[in-house]
């Protein structure tokens, strides 16, 4: 790798050299030879540096990528062992809880039923919200419009947050395109109207039954997770959200408690 590096140093400078060397003949009012020599000399010292830094970052970046990998290996595992044994886990962690759980019952069967709503609708959304938008890019002819219509899929798992970050490199392709000229007006406003029909259309049809959270409530429910995990915690934000809106309306309160007081005052 090192030398591979080093290759591609020397050709670029050989280039560099080729294209700049001819500056001081064609114009030897503004360069001169001794000036093209200090930059050169510059430029080869920066770039041995620049070679060294990336070497050494691929070096040190090899133990991440394994993880990654073992990851990609052991959560599909884990995933298919859960599913199969379901019953056999659950019934073993049941055994360690009291027999009469009517409250964890209760929380239990909301987030099983919120859980499925959840994951059901989002790969729904995803998949919609990323084929309308790659037909709607293609069709206006915006460069990569395959991969800015996965983004855009994939952006509506984390709600408002992803649309925010994913806005950024459809501006800047379509800048880079066309610039400021009516094509990039067209696709930021039909980009705007996608995500508007998200939102306000596609989302209340598919979570109808599903987790019924605040923005206010999802948007701090990233920042705290997401502070505390980083990237585990936004993604996990909605479902932990919704874990503790669960208990909360599972949780006794007064007006619940009340009748049973009474009855027991009465007896």
């Amino acid at each position: 790798m090192h030398i591979c590096s080093k290759r591609v140093i020397l050709l670029f400078l050989e280039q560099a050299q080729q294209f700049f060397g001819v500056l001081p003949e064609k114009y030897p009012e503004l360069v001169t030879a001794e000036q093209l020599g200090q930059v050169i000399s510059m430029a080869q010292a920066e770039l041995a540096g620049l070679g060294q830094t990336l070497v050494t970052r691929s070096l040190a970046s090899i133990p991440g990528i394994l993880t990654v990998m073992v990851y990609m290996i052991l959560i599909p595992l884990l995933v298919f062992f859960f599913l199969k044994d379901r019953e056999q886990i659950t019934d073993w962690l049941a055994a360690f809880l009291p027999p009469e759980r009517p409250l964890l019952r209760r929380i239990w069967g909301e987030m099983n039923m919120q859980f499925a709503n959840y994951a059901r609708g989002k790969a729904l959304e995803v998949i919609i919200v990323g084929l309308v938008t790659y037909s709607a890019f293609a069709w206006l002819g915006l460069n990569y419009a395959a991969l800015l219509g996965l983004l855009v899929g994939l952006s509506v798992i984390i709600p408002y947050i992803g649309a925010a970050l994913v806005t950024l490199p459809v501006v800047m392709v379509g800048f880079f395109q066309w610039g400021f000229g009516n094509e990039f007006y067209t696709v930021f406003v039909v980009y705007v109207i996608i995500q508007g029909l998200d939102g306000n259309v596609l989302v209340p049809l598919l979570f109808s039954e599903a987790v019924n959270l605040h923005p206010v409530a999802i948007i701090l429910a990233v920042l705290f997770f997401g502070g505390i995990w980083g990237l585990w915690g936004v993604f996990f934000a909605i479902p932990l959200a919704t874990l503790i809106k669960a208990i909360i309306n599972a949780w006794p309160t007064q007006e619940s408690t009340a009748p049973e007081a009474k009855q027991l005052t009465l007896t």
